[in-house]
């Protein structure tokens, strides 16, 4: 019955984020702190274990800047991010971008390339520009703001 119920809530987690919705991301102070003092920190079910171990691999060139950690650092890091990683392949990324997921591209489909491009969004990877409650789990369409202060329709 244990396992029953935590593979029911893996599954929930997993598609509470495909469903727009709360994702529950557990705390790790130094994934947190780490992760986040260059951009936000990414929740862990953003992209697969496989993708997580890659991306830790190359910390030393991440997208363009040294973030290497010391080893003891890296590997709770990288355990955090396995333990929650996304189990789905739509959160697959050969690149390790999690805007190159199938998940990603299909969720903003309808985003126009004006809005990649606006001075306040710069990125594909700056959620928190439109995605204005993320850092706290929130990913709602409710609570989307576009760059222009308008909201999500």
């Amino acid at each position: 019955m244990k396992i029953f119920i935590a593979i029911l809530l893996i599954a929930l987690s997993s598609s509470a984020l495909a469903d727009g919705r709360k994702l529950a991301v557990p705390g790790n102070p130094l994934w947190q702190t780490e992760c986040g003092s260059c951009h936000m920190a990414y929740p862990p079910q953003l992209l697969t274990a496989a993708n997580w171990r890659q991306m830790m691999k190359g910390l030393d060139s991440h997208f363009g800047a040294n973030a290497t950690l010391d080893a003891k650092e890296g590997a709770e890091i990288l355990a955090f991010l396995e333990r929650y990683a996304a189990r789905d392949q739509r959160y697959s990324a050969n690149t390790q971008r999690i805007t190159d997921t199938a998940w990603f591209q299909r969720e903003h489909r309808e985003v126009s390339n004006s809005v990649w491009t606006h001075a306040k969004v710069k990125s594909r990877a700056n959620c928190t520009a439109c995605h204005v409650t993320a850092e706290r789990g929130d990913w709602s369409e409710h609570s989307i703001r576009m760059p222009d202060g308008r909201r999500w329709e």
